[in-house]
């Protein structure tokens, strides 16, 4: 099993940056490819972002290309965030999630351990 909190959420403006944290404990956490998604009121859980096991291969939603990075500190089991240029539509509740596969994986089903999520309010 492995648990993940995530931290850093916040209320901030259009433009601004905000950086999203996300704690591992439990079992040996770099054997874990790592995601990020999100979901706005009345809308699915989307894909935001994906890192695999060793940090080398990423993969973004397109609306977040250029904006988003997603790393990871496997000696301090953590996922992280970095979110510049925020908009409006990146409203939402965002969670960090991991899979027992080690690659990049986009898709929600395939993911086997997910945070309690954390807001990020985006103003105009």
């Amino acid at each position: 099993q492995v648990q993940l909190v995530e931290s850093g959420g916040g209320l901030v403006q259009a433009g601004d940056s905000l950086a999203l944290s996300c704690g591992a404990s439990g079992r040996t956490f770099d054997n874990y490819g790592v995601g990020w998604f999100r979901q706005a009121p009345g809308k699915e859980r989307e894909f935001v972002a994906a890192l695999s096991w060793n940090g080398y291969s990423t993969r973004y939603v397109d609306s977040v290309q250029g904006r988003f990075t997603i790393s990871r500190d496997n000696a301090q089991n953590t996922v992280y965030l970095q979110m510049n240029s925020l908009k409006p539509e990146d409203t939402a509740v965002y969670y960090c999630a991991a899979t027992d596969i080690r690659l990049v994986v986009t898709t929600t089903g395939e993911y086997d351990y997910w945070g309690q999520g954390t807001q990020v309010t985006v103003s105009s």
